[in-house]
């Protein structure tokens, strides 16, 4: 999962496009980047690996220059945790083109295997992005002859959606042209349009959530449809083109369990009130498997689950509580890279206070289980503090299956549920009680006062793929590529070749 923003400004835009990342940063924490362009100064460019405070400096912010940029902030699903898979991306050919993506291609060896024997052009990474943005420069270059217009990126947009397959949302810089935005067909990664009324002329901004929206002032237009693309030119003129082909709106559940912040909106959905129905829903489905429950406290885990929590304390009757104090310098556990970092990461992460565990029976409240590792180590904290029993709920249904379009959940085998019943994982986690919401709870509190959606991607529950090109064969592959094992073992190689002195 990452975060991307894209700005066409009457105004410098490197300190509004920083301040975007920092409110996207719980979108990836592994790397940053900013580009942007200026008629006196060119393209400038700063990424690196680290969090948006670490990577950006005063100097590299003061080279930032130019009233057009993009910005995106990474964690590794594909490719691997260095500097260079660094985003923006950017090729030389047509014109310049800089990308920020975020998602997941599932045809990535198809499409690189062609890239380089048809389309002739050379890829220097393992990311997906580098694809995307290949395959895009391939379709402009076929299209363009002269200066490009906004029919001709059009045109090689909807050529794109008919090579990729998967879950992406893109913030693409043409130089000298201006800013494209587009979303997958099927809409599974989010991605917002905003405009602001700026000295007397329009600036427009896209980005992942409409939190980035609401920090700068933009006013919060609309979600780019699936398949949409848009093009905000660098006069600042924008035009908005539909994708002509099949399009459906299945956006990715997991985004409002856990990924967005609450504040967002996203497809026009409240993030903070569904995880109020998810609560409410919860609640329901505690009173019907544990109705004769003896919970003495309600605690959530930080900080995702909270909002979840109040609901289910509120609709139980029994008491709310804080019962974790968060250390906020600690990245987010679920998308730090390797079980073991994860595992350490509880620790230093969460401290629990005494006395709202000390001879009391908790239901502890979490937004979902992935690998478990998480919520095995937070029960040992409660029964540490004195919990007598510990039950646990997740705001979300069992995650057996992976995700394939964007999220960290690559290797079914690393997934606590998969192929386990309820009980089973009750026991490896160590509580007295475990309880799951149902997917069609989940759904229903989502889906709850917009009919357009008809339909979300929930494969990480359910296992059916919303794109009809997931096989066990490449869920296979995606396992033995992208497991913990085999990133731990790209990234000591990575560190070999570049600890090697030349002579």
């Amino acid at each position: 999962m990452c975060g991307v923003v894209g700005i066409v400004s009457s105004q410098p835009v490197n300190q509004a496009l920083y301040n975007a990342l920092t409110v996207l940063q719980h979108r990836g924490q592994d790397a940053a980047g900013i580009v942007t362009w200026s008629d006196e100064d060119g393209l400038k460019q700063r990424r690196s690996n680290g969090l948006v405070r670490d990577v950006f400096r005063s100097r590299h912010m003061m080279r930032l220059t130019g009233n057009v940029g993009i910005g995106h902030v990474r964690y590794p699903t594909a490719g691997g945790s260095k500097s260079s898979e660094a985003q923006p991306f950017y090729v030389n050919s047509p014109y310049g083109i800089c990308l920020a993506h975020n998602g997941n291609l599932t045809n990535y060896d198809e499409l690189a295997d062609l890239l380089i024997r048809e389309d002739r052009r050379h890829l220097s990474t393992n990311s997906d992005s580098e694809v995307l943005l290949n395959v895009l420069a391939h379709e402009l270059q076929v299209r363009v002859n002269g200066k490009p217009t906004a029919s001709n990126v059009f045109d090689a947009i909807d050529a794109l959606h008919r090579r990729c397959q998967g879950g992406y949302a893109v913030v693409a810089m043409i130089i000298g042209f201006g800013i494209v935005a587009f979303r997958d067909p099927n809409g599974i990664r989010p991605l917002v349009l905003g405009e602001r009324e700026e000295r007397g002329s329009k600036d427009y901004m896209v980005a992942s959530e409409s939190v980035a929206l609401d920090v700068l002032q933009y006013s919060r237009l609309r979600d780019v449809r699936p398949g949409e693309c848009i093009v905000i030119e660098n006069d600042g003129s924008l035009r908005c083109h539909d994708y002509p082909g099949e399009a459906t709106h299945t956006p990715c559940i997991f985004e409002y369990v856990y990924f967005a912040r609450p504040d967002s909106i996203l497809d026009n959905l409240s993030v903070y009130k569904a995880r109020l129905r998810m609560g409410e829903e919860l609640a329901g489905k505690i009173v019907r498997d544990f109705p004769d429950h003896d919970i003495d406290v309600v605690i959530p885990i930080p900080d995702t689950s909270r909002t979840s929590a109040l609901q289910v304390a509120y609709h139980l009757g029994v008491k709310y509580r804080e019962g974790f104090i968060k250390n906020r310098y600690i990245g987010r556990t679920f998308i730090m890279p390797g079980q073991a970092e994860r595992r350490k990461s509880v620790r230093r992460k969460l401290n629990a206070i005494d006395l709202e565990f000390r001879n009391k029976n908790v239901l502890l409240v979490d937004d979902s289980i992935v690998r478990g590792t998480t919520s095995k180590q937070i029960i040992k904290l409660a029964r540490e503090a004195g919990a007598k029993k510990v039950y646990f709920a997740s705001a979300a249904p069992p995650v057996r299956h992976p995700n394939v379009y964007g999220i960290d959940m690559p290797a079914a085998s690393e997934l606590i549920a998969n192929g386990r019943s309820v009980d089973e994982v009750q026991e490896l986690i160590g509580a007295d009680r475990l309880i799951y919401q149902d997917l069609h709870g989940l759904i229903r509190s989502v889906r709850h006062g917009n009919s357009d959606i008809m339909e979300f991607d929930t494969s990480c529950f359910s296992g059916e793929y919303v794109t009809g090109d997931v096989t066990d064969e490449y869920l296979h592959d995606l396992e033995e590529r992208r497991n913990d094992a085999a990133k731990k073992k790209r990234e000591t190689k990575h560190d070999r070749e570049s600890n090697v002195v030349a002579f």
